[in-house]
């Protein structure tokens, strides 16, 4: 699962075998920004653990359900975007805008179907 938020950019599986989640992310501080805010329980960062994903930390699947809805019962803005830049500043925002410049095209019958 890709989760875009305010605070960063993360992809969340279960690897074979595992009963933790792994959170992983492309930058190191998204993830300090996860455990600070809302994910205390997220194991240390690891980086450079052999995929396209640099930094990554394991969690139980409770906690990590127990801070999106944090998350989601937090939200107090009424433009993501415009959040973004707020929190993460005009590169992180403009990044995210060029995911969702993509995702349009799927909701009007265009790429991606």
């Amino acid at each position: 699962m890709w989760l875009f938020t305010n605070i960063g950019f993360f992809s969340v599986v279960r690897k074979p075998r595992e009963t933790r989640l792994t959170v992983r992310a492309r930058v190191a501080s998204d993830l300090d920004a996860l455990r600070a805010q809302y994910l205390p329980e997220l194991g240390p960062t690891v980086e450079g653990a052999g995929t396209d994903y640099r930094f990554r930390a394991r969690v139980d699947a409770a906690d990590l359900a127990r801070a999106t809805a944090a998350m989601i019962e937090g939200i107090t803005y009424s433009n993501f975007k415009s959040e973004v830049r707020r929190a993460q500043g005009p590169e992180r925002e403009a990044t995210y805008h060029r995911v969702w410049d993509e995702m349009l095209g799927v909701g009007r019958g265009g790429k991606g179907l």
